[in-house]
């Protein structure tokens, strides 16, 4: 499998929920204990060029930029000082969320579905390759929404570090070359509406833009 095509051969996308201290902050919620995990569909997939699109009955649609670990070497049960060798490479994403959906189905305790797998939900930049990616757990994420910056921290704000999160998801599910873990986001998390433009990046590795559109 070639990696450089992940986007269009991933398998599974697994996302990590509440992962950035500061977010847990602004919430004010309880710190987890382990990590948040949630499926994410394969089909929400869309390059740069495409176009966010907001489905008709989503309310408010929000932004979350996340560092994406893609997994170079498949693994169950993966200890964590040998994590790291499971990585492939990197990508950029945009783990786009309805917000209104995502707060019904926590004060329901029901799972996250609804609130992350709309088509187009996932933009993702081109392959980024291991080792332009020294130490994945102090990069810097930021993003803009017409020009104005709404997110910008670092990766070292993580509860749950890159190793913990691919030893502790590979305890639960098989994972498979070329799938996707999205590490989560950091505090900033807000809406965007049809006509406004996205943009974000790892500070001095990637950067991609991404236009909103009514469905």
């Amino acid at each position: 499998m070639d990696l450089n095509n992940f986007a269009k051969t991933c398998r599974k996308i697994i996302g990590i929920g509440l992962n950035y201290k500061k977010t847990i902050a602004e919430l004010n919620i309880s710190t987890p204990q382990l990590p948040v995990l949630f499926l994410k569909s394969t089909s929400s997939i869309i390059k740069e060029g495409q176009v966010i699109k907001i489905p008709s009955g989503c309310i408010d649609v929000n932004y979350e930029v996340e560092l994406g670990v893609i997994i170079g070497q498949s693994g169950a049960d993966i200890l964590e000082e040998n994590a790291l060798n499971h990585i492939g490479g990197y990508a950029l994403i945009l783990d786009m969320t309805s917000g209104s959906h995502l707060s019904f189905v926590r004060e329901k305790s029901l799972p996250w579905c609804i609130a992350k797998n709309w088509d187009t939900f996932c933009p993702v930049s081109d392959f980024i390759p291991k080792e332009a990616i020294k130490n994945p757990d102090d990069v810097n994420l930021w993003l803009t929404v017409d020009g104005e910056m709404k997110q910008s921290e670092s990766t070292s704000d993580m509860l749950f570090s890159v190793a913990k999160l691919i030893s502790y998801t590979s305890q639960v599910m098989t994972l498979e070359r070329g799938d996707l873990i999205l590490t989560g986001t950091p505090n900033g998390v807000g809406p965007v509406k049809a006509g406004q433009i996205i943009e974000c990046g790892i500070k001095g590795i990637k950067q991609m833009k991404f236009s909103v559109e009514n469905k």
